[in-house]
């Protein structure tokens, strides 16, 4: 097999055997462990035309699942004339080369028209790669997949003969090896894209700085848990609303308008999988800083899954990674519509009290949600008597939109407001310089 063909980690239109390997750790489903991958795999453009399980204590070092199970795989790509054998493991660059090129000894398949091996993470890279749509996106796809390619560059790559020096001073003798000139090539491209991303993260950063006087809401959740679904419903932005693993890579930002005149701002974000890649979590900090900064995360369970328990631990996971494990969530179970959500809902009620039952499709559940939601935003409530001067238009307007005003009376030059604030825009309150507290209080019920 032509090893350049180890550069192409697309599966579209290709002919899969997928493989599973089950170990005493597995975060696999143990009634169906090969459903996500096909489902993957499906995304990808492939066509499922095989699966092959094995358990095992631990993994073989030289082909993660040993050589008589490569002599299995091998004679099932042989029957269904398969083109790419997908692992549902991370493999090392070592054990994808050993189990290619077993494979296809195997097979007897001609030189450059072997079969390719993939494992997990090249089948997700692949997914994001055809999702990605903005300039950021795109870099953050790239930048993962350099990441996850670089260790690896040489099983996969075969020109590895030196190259001949060019004439004039400097340029004579054998050269470089081709393997160095590439990782040369990987580890300047490499830092040319965390140069870019780095600026569009501080920009971003920036601009959710500047919200810092609404209230922000982040959706999270496990791909196609139905997070944009319910950002449409909510804010009515008319956003794809993908059926497809990974249907949405960026982050979308609207004003969610609650009751009694208050507002949210509300983002929908990438979509969580289990053993997510970690350069890919990596690579997609910039786009995740919604969910570290925003003031509650909104997380989105599609119930009615047979899997709702390891995504849910899957999502909780890379909110951890990422630096929002300890903020504020609200959990919705969604699709109680479905047969299997209204069975599994009272289960998941009864784990977590404070779990909103929704359908994000029918719009069910929403008032409870807006309830909960307006419960978050003020909290402990406290009756705050203030004063601000009355032409800081500003202040005024930012107080209006995050409490609930219950007086107001103008003082030479000075509005006095009562209202009722959380603990949280009290403390921010507190800091403001421009105005002065003049009495806090228990509000009443």
């Amino acid at each position: 097999m032509s090893e350049l063909q180890r550069t192409n980690l697309s599966v579209r239109q290709e002919r899969a055997i997928l493989v599973g390997v089950i170990l005493p750790k597995s975060t696999a489903d143990p009634a169906d462990p090969l459903g996500e991958l096909a489902a993957l795999a499906g995304t990808a453009g492939a066509k499922i035309v095989g699966q092959v399980m094995q358990k095992r204590a631990r993994i073989d070092s030289g082909t993660y699942v040993g050589s008589g199970k490569v002599t299995e795989i091998a004679e099932l790509v042989q029957a269904e004339e398969a083109d790419v054998v997908v692992f549902d493991n991370d493999l090392s660059p070592a054990q994808i080369g050993a189990l290619e090129t077993q494979i296809n000894r195997e097979i007897g398949r001609k030189h450059g028209q072997g079969v390719k091996v993939l494992d997990r993470s090249e089948l997700i890279l692949d997914i994001f790669a055809s999702r990605a749509r903005t300039h950021e996106a795109r870099l953050q796809v790239e930048l993962a997949q350099m990441q996850y390619t670089f260790p690896r560059l040489t099983r996969m790559w075969s020109h590895l003969e030196r190259i001949v020096g060019g004439a004039g001073i400097g340029a004579r003798g054998p050269g470089e090896m081709q393997l160095e000139i590439d990782r040369r090539l990987a580890r300047k491209r490499v830092t040319i894209l965390r140069d870019e991303i780095a600026k569009i993260a501080a920009r971003k950063d920036r601009l959710i700085q500047q919200r810092h006087e609404h209230y922000t809401i982040c959706i999270v959740g496990y791909t196609n848990a139905g997070k944009s679904t319910l950002f449409n419903t909510l804010t009515s932005a008319g956003v794809e609303a993908d059926p497809r693993l990974f249907a949405t890579l960026d982050t979308r930002t609207r004003a969610w308008k609650l009751e009694r005149g208050m507002q949210a701002l509300l983002s929908d974000t990438v979509g969580f999988v289990r053993d997510l890649p970690h350069h890919l979590v990596a690579s997609f900090k910039a786009t995740l800083q919604e969910a570290v900064h925003a003031d509650l995360l909104v997380h989105v369970l599609d119930v009615s899954n047979s899997r709702a328990q390891q995504q849910y631990q899957s999502v909780l996971a890379v909110l951890k990674e990422i630096g929002a494990g300890d903020k504020p969530q609200l959990l919705l179970l969604n699709k109680v519509d479905t047969d299997a959500g209204e069975k599994s809902a009272p289960i998941w009620r009864t784990l977590n009290p404070k779990a909103i039952a929704i359908s994000a499709r029918s719009g069910s559940g929403m008032v409870e949600l807006h309830q909960a939601v307006l419960h978050q935003i003020r909290g402990q409530q406290m009756q705050v008597t203030l004063e601000a001067a009355v032409t800081n238009g500003k202040l005024i307007s930012f107080i209006e939109r995050r409490a609930e005003v219950r007086d107001r009376e103008f003082l030479d030059g000075k509005i006095r407001m009562t209202v009722r604030a959380g603990r949280q825009l009290l403390a921010d309150l507190q800091k403001n310089e421009q105005l002065e507290i003049v009495k806090v209080e228990e509000a009443e019920a």
